[in-house]
């Protein structure tokens, strides 16, 4: 009897991503908060991804949990209450890491911020030796300094692990003249330069992300985290999102 070969569904354009999850995605229709049926989902389009082939790191908002931003806007010290945001990245990476291993897939937690009972130190090569032995490497904690958010951490995660492409998970697919929920008329771009989003003040990243993204050359992706599949149809371009680069498609 022959062997029966499945061939992947489609045949991703990238090789290595870096995807960035914000907590808000991890609420669900919660106010506040995990979903965990939300968690699940978003973790079996991760596996369907490494299906394909794709190489796949993470790093995780905790939006959901907390935001030194709102923390800091009500009166409390900046530096700390941006502190208490990357434990919140810490709660979701366990959340996302656990899930991802009852799936079977093999992942590691990296922090910025060393607690050696609950993860793994970040260091640059163990990431690397990681996600070269197939894990799904989940980097927690931001870049470990206030003042810097998960988009920057994700931006800057993305050059060190030598990622072809950032990958946003959002609310929406893609990026808009303006929010299309409150906006029926919002313009969707397919495709957008660096320079575009910055100039037009885009609220799709911070501005540090962007930037460190233009200058070594990696392009954003940014698309709806809601949609089943969505990762590895992206990553294979398909499906509806934008793609934030200098080059032209």
């Amino acid at each position: 009897m022959s062997k029966i070969i499945h061939k992947p569904a489609c045949k991703p354009l990238y090789r290595r991503v870096l995807l960035k999850i914000s907590g808000e995605a991890l609420m669900g229709n919660e106010k506040y908060g995990q979903d965990y049926k939300t968690i699940e989902r978003i973790c079996r389009d991760i596996k369907s991804a490494l299906a394909i082939g794709v190489e796949l790191c993470l790093v995780v908002g905790g939006g959901n949990i907390f935001r030194g931003i709102d923390g800091a806007n009500s009166g409390m010290e900046r530096a700390s209450a941006d502190y208490m945001g990357m434990l919140a990245t810490v709660l979701n990476a366990l959340a996302i890491q656990n899930t991802l291993e009852r799936m079977g897939v093999d992942t590691r937690v990296l922090s910025a911020i060393n607690m050696m009972q609950v993860c793994e130190p970040y260091v640059r090569r163990r990431a690397m030796r990681h996600m070269e032995r197939g894990r799904v490497v989940i980097f927690a904690a931001g870049t470990g300094n206030p003042f810097f958010t998960t988009d920057t951490a994700a931006a800057l995660r993305a050059n060190e692990m030598g990622c072809d492409l950032l990958m946003k998970g959002t609310q929406v697919d893609g990026v808009y003249s303006a929010d299309p929920r409150k906006d029926k008329k919002a313009k969707h771009f397919d495709t957008l330069s660096y320079h575009e989003v910055l100039v037009r003040d885009l609220k799709v990243m911070d501005q540090s992300a962007i930037s460190l993204a233009r200058e070594n050359k990696i392009p954003i992706m940014v698309f709806s985290i809601h949609n089943k599949d969505s990762i590895a149809q992206a990553v294979c371009g398909k499906g509806k999102f934008t793609v934030i680069t200098d080059k032209k498609r």
